[in-house]
């Protein structure tokens, strides 16, 4: 953080240098496709080149390379040859190169060096990235890291940790621009041209009062185009949204989102500004967490591809038990008419279709609600209309398809069971709308994650409810004679 202390000479600013272009600004189709991701046949040149031990020719590939783009070469590689390739571009290892690892090779990696190393990259991160990059390393490995940096990065970071995972106080940069109120805008350029303790890349300048509360915002152009002389009081944009430190990250990705935020202030419970988050950490949050919430609704996990295998197994296979479970309710249901399909096999034949379509319904209006949810469009305000809005929906879905699969059924099979088979869909694909709405909706009532899972319950009732409507009404209508 930098405050303000106003030189007293002016400074006229010098023309900028002009910088030479860098080998990352070059765009080269013989490493990148069309679609901005490394060609098969560049990764195979690296992967050939380090197998031959030729260093020389692994570096000249990999230079070239934006850091971004040499993250992402190192994660197409097996971990062995991974670490082979860190040790022979040693140098390209940069602070941008580490920030942008995928998180569960980024921990690998740093596991892999020793802490001196470590330090060093963590030295050259902002204080976000810095905490990101150590968080999930083991608590022996976080205390030799810390005690290599800094006095004051050491704190910023500890103080970092402190706070709960994925909330404000966690990801906010607590590298920003403050100044009192009472400055002018003079006052504000002259202290911005010293340079003292700035951020490399800041987006506005923060106003705060005697108490370090926020009270405005100066956007960068308008303190460039607004006289000298005028106060920043005067120019200053007093509507500001503030974030609470312990906010939850998907709330921050919300409120960016809603008001169109490029940064934003973090308040500590005494509403002093104590950092800032920037639009580049929302872009990362906005992306994880839906990502996040596709997995959770097929019980994934992370379903990170860099993911441990123990891991991944353990947080699959539960819900795969779970879901052996549930498929044990729609069996015993078509147990108890196991009379009647022996009698009439057309039922064995048409009873999946009624599963599968209501299935496809419920999962429609399920990710159609948890995105509602995610996004703060359901609320408790408004979740009787919305239930209504998608049984309606349901209704025309289920008369529709209704109507084709009965007809269909009429001329192969017989009309009554044609009328029979339409009937049940109609009612599975409705109960398939209202478990689409209701389950997730219950999950969020419940305090938990609305995504976690809820294919397994909304496919366990759509299953069991088109059994028991089809089988059902098929015996009570004397389908089976």
């Amino acid at each position: 953080m930098a405050d303000a202390t106003p030189p007293e000479d002016d400074v006229m600013l010098a023309d900028p240098p002009v910088e030479e272009a860098r080998p990352d600004d070059r765009i080269d189709d013989e490493r990148m496709d069309e679609e901005n991701t490394l060609k098969a046949e560049f990764v195979r040149s690296v992967a050939d080149a380090l197998n031959e031990g030729d260093g020389k020719a692994v570096y000249e590939l990999v230079e070239p390379l934006h850091p971004a783009d040499i993250a992402d070469l190192l994660e197409l590689f097996e971990r062995e040859e991974r670490y082979q390739l860190a040790a022979t571009i040693t140098d390209l290892m940069t602070s941008d190169v580490v920030a942008e690892l995928n998180d569960y090779v980024r921990e690998d990696m740093m596991e892999a060096l020793p802490p001196e190393a470590v330090a060093q990259i963590v030295d050259q991160l902002e204080t976000d990235d810095a905490v990101q990059l150590i968080e999930d390393l083991d608590e022996a490995d976080q205390r030799a890291i810390l005690a290599e940096i800094e006095l004051e990065d050491r704190i910023a970071i500890q103080s970092a940790l402190a706070y709960p995972e994925e909330t404000a106080g966690r990801l906010m940069s607590r590298d920003f621009v403050a100044v009192p109120e009472h400055l002018t805008v003079g006052d504000l350029i002259d202290f911005l041209r010293e340079g003292r303790d700035l951020p490399d890349e800041f987006f506005e300048v923060f106003v705060v009062d005697e108490k370090h509360h926020p009270v405005g915002t100066c956007a960068l152009s308008w303190v460039l185009r607004a006289p000298r002389s005028i106060a920043l009081a005067d120019v200053m944009k007093r509507d500001q949204t503030l974030i609470p430190v312990m906010l939850d990250q998907e709330e921050v990705g919300l409120m960016f989102q809603k008001y169109n935020l490029i940064s934003a202030a973090v308040v500590d419970e005494n509403e002093r500004l104590v950092g800032q988050m920037t639009v580049d950490d929302v872009v990362h949050i906005i992306s994880e967490e839906a990502g996040e919430d596709a997995l959770l609704m097929s019980g994934a996990g992370e379903g990170d591809i860099n993911e441990p295998i123990r891991e991944a197994y353990s947080a699959r296979v539960r819900w795969l038990v779970a879901n052996l479970g549930t498929a044990l309710v729609a069996s015993l249901i078509i147990a108890l008419f196991g009379a009647a399909i022996e009698q009439l096999v057309a039922l064995a034949v048409l009873m999946p279709i009624v599963a599968s379509i209501g299935g496809n319904a419920g999962t429609q209006t399920m990710a159609v609600t948890v995105r509602a949810i995610a996004t703060n469009q359901l609320t408790r305000s408004n979740t009787r209309r919305i239930l209504i809005r998608e049984m309606r929906v349901a209704v025309l879905n289920g008369m529709t398809i209704a109507v084709l699969v009965g007809l269909a059924t009429g001329v192969i099979f017989t009309p009554l069971l044609g009328g029979v088979i339409a009937l049940a869909m109609v009612i599975n694909v409705v109960t398939a709308g209202l478990a689409g709405v209701l389950v997730p909706v219950a999950f969020e009532r419940l305090d938990q994650d609305p995504a976690v899972a809820s294919s397994v319950f909304v496919t366990m009732i759509t299953d069991s409810m088109g059994f028991f409507a089809f089988l059902g009404l098929a015996v009570a209508c004397g389908v089976t004679g």
